[in-house]
């Protein structure tokens, strides 16, 4: 055995760092003392050892060819860190690093023409190590549940659908628990932010162990962590489907269900969970958690104390809905909007008496779209001012068209919805005064329809809104009538005119002239909902009101209705909603409800 040039003995002697001498067959020529107290050995005994397989290097195939490259003099140093394992079988890290041994003649060579190859040496760096990870863990970990803290679960969950879980027997799927405590502001606001914060860690306890029950033979127990304030998220690698997650996020709520018992106090809790699980190929982290995001808020929606289940359609729903309020103001300048009209029919003769304007969106992307589809969008960002007034000036100069273009007939009314916040928010009586100047139409062809929770228990600034467009001549008429607070007493003090029965009372006329026939009595209708259309009828005229039939379909229902006295129907029977100029060949017909049955020729487009 080649033994080390004297040069370095002495340094082996004193060096408190631990080396030794490997020639260029990678074999350890020589050790020093601190090396052999390092690993826990006689130093003597390393002599003619591996020094690959003394310090770990060839564990991975990264370092063992940068290693091999030192030794073939192709790179100059090699520094990693390896986990070693002592004799005495404890454990340690340390910094290796291995370099060409220079001597007198330059690198690699000694002068002796004897020389070995490479120094290797070897620093305990576990010291450093378990300091690196305390840092770690304090910061990756909420110091008041100690759980895994967000910027830990992204991790977490970034190197789960980065993995090819398939090639180790995994699902390749994952799928998320996103919980937010119900009222948890309400308990800081009362009891402080201690007391908050040790409900906080009380459920962080409960969660675990329900994580832990949890727990698959595959996949282990999942990563359970706090997202931020009350917000905590369960996270199941290689889960095995929807049915998983489902009885993880009932197991869970169940378990927050018993009252905390936290001192002094007794307090409650309920959590609201929005569930998510899905292949993890094709999914980022950012989608996956804005899915868990969206669930929850439909879990809060929907009542809270519940878990939901991310459904791709609603999703969907609610992403056209968001594309839609975004363009709604900049469709209204585009003059994307359309109306439509449909007649109301004087029961007794079926002559048009007047129709009422509905909107439509001619959206470039979506197509037609009706006013359910965006009106309550309208109504929450405010555009439902602006597009008010279009619809308001637009119905009207359409009326006014009518009568010119009709002279020799009774001028028919239009009917224009008005929302709630259009009474609150703008000038609408000015509004009115001016698209009535500017139209030339007069007031009482101008009928404007509020829903009846709108306008029962109406105070304030509405009712004088409602009396100031009566006092002009304007029609005021309650929509979808008998729906809400039903408060016919309550009529006599507002300037209502019309009554418009909602639909479903008139959908209770139909009947099938077999099965429901004899059940219903001799004239086939639901005996319940005629008395109560009957009573709100003689009521309403009593007051001094006329009424509205809405979704009249069938002659059957057209002639119980004219019976019990309903003033004007409306209805597919009549017509759907038209163009213009689909109205204008209505005028001067009578329709399929009059005394004559002459049908009005529009029918149904």
């Amino acid at each position: 055995m080649r033994t080390e040039p004297p040069a370095y003995r002495s340094v082996f002697t004193t060096a408190p760092l631990a080396m030794a001498v490997v020639d260029a067959e990678g074999l350890v020529v020589s050790a020093n003392d601190t090396l052999g107290t390092l690993l826990g050995t006689d130093p003597d005994a390393l002599a003619g050892s591996v020094a690959a397989d003394l310090v770990d290097l060839a564990s991975d195939a990264g370092t063992w060819h940068a290693y091999r490259e030192v030794l073939r003099g192709h790179r100059p140093r090699l520094r990693c860190t390896r986990r070693l394992k002592r004799a005495d079988g404890h454990s340690l890290w340390a910094q290796v690093t291995v370099e060409p041994l220079a001597g007198p003649g330059g690198s690699g060579d000694s002068g002796d023409g004897d020389a070995p190859g490479l120094l290797l040496s070897v620093a305990d760096v576990s010291a450093r190590r378990e300091l690196q990870a305390r840092l770690r863990h304090l910061q990756m970990h909420d110091p008041v549940t100690r759980l895994p803290n967000r910027a830990l679960f992204f991790e977490r969950l970034t190197a789960a659908l980065e993995a090819e879980s398939y090639e180790h027997g995994g699902t390749g799927r994952i799928g998320v628990c996103y919980l937010d405590l119900d009222g948890f502001k309400a308990v800081n606001d009362t009891h402080g932010h201690r007391v908050g914060d040790r409900l906080l860690a009380a459920v962080a306890e409960r969660l675990t162990r329900c994580a832990e029950e949890a727990a698959h033979a595959r996949s282990g127990a999942p990563l359970v962590a706090r997202l931020g304030g009350d917000e905590f998220a369960l996270l199941v690698e290689d889960s095995t489907g929807t049915d998983q997650l489902a009885d993880l996020a009932g197991a869970v709520l169940a378990a927050l269900q018993p009252p905390f018992e936290l001192s002094d106090r007794r307090l409650s809790v309920t959590a609201s969970v929005g569930v998510v699980e899905r292949h993890t190929a094709g999914t980022t982290p950012t989608a996956l958690m804005q899915a868990a995001d969206t669930t929850l808020y439909w879990a809060k929606a929907d009542g809270r104390a519940r878990w939901t289940l991310f459904d791709p359609e609603r999703n969907a729903n609610r992403m056209t809905r968001q594309a839609l309020a975004a363009t709604l103001r900049p469709a209204i300048e585009r003059g994307e909007f359309a109306l439509e009209y449909q007649p109301l029919v004087g029961m007794e003769d079926g002559r048009v008496r007047g129709v009422e304007a509905l909107i439509r969106w001619n959206h470039p992307q979506f197509g037609v779209l009706a006013p359910n589809r965006f009106i309550a969008l309208a109504e929450e960002d405010g555009s439902i001012v602006p597009l008010g007034r279009w619809i308001l000036r637009t119905a009207c100069h359409q009326a006014r068209r009518w009568q010119l273009a009709h002279p020799d007939e009774p001028p028919i009314f239009v009917s224009v919805n008005v929302a709630v916040r259009q009474v609150w928010d703008s000038d609408l009586v000015a509004d009115v005064a001016r698209t009535l100047e500017e139209t030339g139409l007069a007031p009482e062809l101008l009928q404007l329809e509020l829903t009846e929770s709108a306008v029962m228990g109406s105070a304030g600034r509405p009712l004088q809104v409602l009396k100031a467009l009566s006092d002009m001549g304007v029609h005021i008429a309650i929509d979808d009538f008998g729906t809400g607070y039903s408060n016919l007493a309550y009529l006599s003090r507002l300037p209502v005119s019309v009554l418009k029965l909602d639909g479903a009372f008139v959908r209770g006329f139909q009947y099938d002239a077999v099965s429901d026939a004899a059940a219903c009595g001799a004239g086939g209708a639901n005996p319940a909902d005629e008395v109560i259309v009957e009573a709100m009828v003689q009521l309403a005229h009593r007051l001094g009101l006329t009424v509205t039939a809405e979704c009249v379909e069938t002659s059957a229902q057209a002639t119980r209705l004219r019976r019990i006295g309903c003033d004007t129907g409306q209805g597919w029977l009549y017509s759907r909603p038209v163009a213009p100029d689909r109205i204008s060949a209505l005028l001067g017909h009578a329709g399929p409800g009059g005394p004559a049955g002459v049908q009005a020729g529009v029918g149904n487009p």
